[in-house]
């Protein structure tokens, strides 16, 4: 792409974009490094060796590769235990095994940082009690949004906590919210006001998109329970496939057995060919982490210039990769996203329109052309059909790859006299 024959409009955002990207720079390499550090100290400790990477067939008796790298695991995300694993289908798939896994029928969770994400309502059987929901099965919920300055309202909790309340759900990320994303300050600080005065209710953590944007994660600061995907943070676009859970090691044990079956938990299982893919797109995750914040920061200052309201903006902290950009109109959408696909290095020659998906509610049009099916790890941009018509975009396998796919979305809006 010649960005000399670009139109004056765009070229003068790209330009305004990469002085923005250059400052934040710093702050972003800086945290980089610490989790790079952190990430290959917890292999050093595990002592990971070449024979860790072969992996094993039938029942998987005896894998010490994927034992060591739950281990790993553990150690990144400052939780006693983890499981990593690629027979997770997805992000909801490990999120819903820690949730069936320590919920029984007539517990009762909250919440508490309002709507969860489109998929763990189906998972919670919020709109449709589906069969084998958490709802189906007799399990009760309350949903606290957050306050108008996206806080936890601490202060309501006793108007919902129960005899019968087992368990605080919080989602870090915003998911398809026009909102800012718990950072980890405020996941502490609600830490420390539940354990004082709910000590005897756990904690969950909704972790997709978040892992190693900051310098800690939720089972540092005293979560009890996490989970999260592999084709998004921790992966570091190499992971076929997959998701972990890490937290307090009863917890984990509950969540394996109900992942697996009791009696199995995580002792058995499989890695076939994806354990040299799993530790190796571990160990580049805090690499590929700062190209998504970089490219999610050139985004906001790109579309920013162009007029159209972003979030977060370009200076603001930063606590999972996502970047939204409020399109205000479906034509805008469809443009948006057929515009990035045409900057993917796969399938740039399709043309992304709004479908059915499972777990979402509404029609979802999704764009990102990636090496793993649906990977936001490496890039990609959707959003549900629905007001305010805003598209999230997340990953990167670079940022220069982001910056020229959102040229390309540009150039679609521009020739369709939408910019």
């Amino acid at each position: 792409m010649h960005y000399s024959k670009l139109p004056t409009i765009i070229s003068e955002a790209l330009v305004y974009a990469e002085k923005v990207l250059e400052k934040q720079n710093q702050v972003i390499n800086q945290i980089a490094e610490k989790n790079h550090q952190k990430v290959l100290k917890a292999f050093q400790d595990a002592k990971v060796s070449t024979y860790h990477l072969t992996g094993t067939t039938g029942y998987g008796m005896g894998d010490s590769g994927r034992d060591t790298l739950d281990k790993v695991t553990a150690t990144i995300m400052g939780t006693e235990k983890a499981i990593i694993r690629h027979q997770f289908v997805s992000g909801t798939h490990a999120i819903a095994s820690a949730l069936f896994g320590v919920l029984r029928p007539g517990d009762h969770f909250i919440s508490v940082s309002g709507l969860p994400y489109d998929t763990l309502q189906q998972v919670i059987g919020m709109n449709e009690q589906l069969p084998g929901s958490l709802a189906d099965l007799g399990v009760t919920f309350d949903i606290l949004p957050l306050d108008h300055e996206n806080r936890i309202q601490c202060r309501l909790l006793d108007q919902l906590v129960t005899s019968k309340t087992k368990l605080f759900i919080l989602q870090r990320s915003k998911g398809y919210e026009w909102r800012n994303s718990l950072r980890i300050s405020q996941i502490e600080e609600f830490v420390k006001y539940a354990k004082s005065n709910y000590p005897g209710i756990d904690i969950f953590v909704d972790n997709c998109y978040g892992e190693l944007v900051e310098h800690k994660e939720p089972g540092h600061v005293g979560v009890d329970l996490l989970a999260g995907s592999l084709i998004k943070n921790l992966g570091g676009t190499l992971a076929p496939t997959g998701g972990y859970i890490a937290g307090r090691a009863d917890l984990v044990q509950k969540a394996a057995n109900r992942f697996t079956a009791p009696g199995i938990s995580s002792d058995i299982g499989a890695t076939l060919d994806n354990l040299r893919l799993l530790y190796q797109g571990l160990f580049f995750s805090p690499l590929t982490v700062s190209e998504a914040l970089k490219g999610a920061v050139f985004s906001a200052a790109f579309w920013q210039k162009l007029g159209f309201e972003v979030h977060p903006e370009p200076q603001d902290q930063r606590t999972d990769i996502i970047q939204a950009v409020k399109l205000k109109s479906k034509e805008k959408m469809i443009a948006f996203c057929q515009g990035l696909q045409n900057g993917s290095p796969i399938d740039s020659h399709v043309l992304p329109l709004p479908s059915e998906m499972p777990g979402y509610i509404d029609e979802v049009i999704m764009a990102g052309g990636t090496f793993i099916q649906g990977a936001t790890s490496e890039f990609s941009a959707d959003g549900p059909l629905r007001e305010p018509y805003a598209v999230y975009m997340q990953g990167a396998i670079s940022h220069i790859y982001v910056k020229n796919a959102n040229i390309y979305a540009a150039l679609k809006l521009k020739e369709k006299d939408l910019l």
